[in-house]
């Protein structure tokens, strides 16, 4: 049985490394780096700059889920207080 993990060798700040992601979160890495213009290894350069701790693939896949639970919770339609 295939693994659902894909393995991809990705150049980061100008070194090579190779980052081991589900390929849904590799779909999502390409569709926010499609959106911002900016290649797949910018995306990962930056996240990896921003990270605080864990490795890469944690911190990858912790700032995909949050960009698309930011974009679920902007399209939600604003909740009127009950009176």
């Amino acid at each position: 049985m295939k693994s659902p993990v894909v393995k991809r060798s990705i150049v980061v700040a100008g070194h090579k490394t190779s980052v081991s992601l589900e390929e849904a979160f590799w779909n999502g890495m390409k569709e926010i780096s499609g959106l911002r213009n900016m290649t797949l290894s910018e995306l990962v350069g930056e996240i990896d700059n921003g990270r605080q701790q864990g490795n890469l693939s944690s911190a990858i896949r912790l700032f995909v889920l949050d960009y698309f639970k930011s974009r679920a919770m902007a399209a939600q339609p604003e909740k009127i207080p009950a009176q």
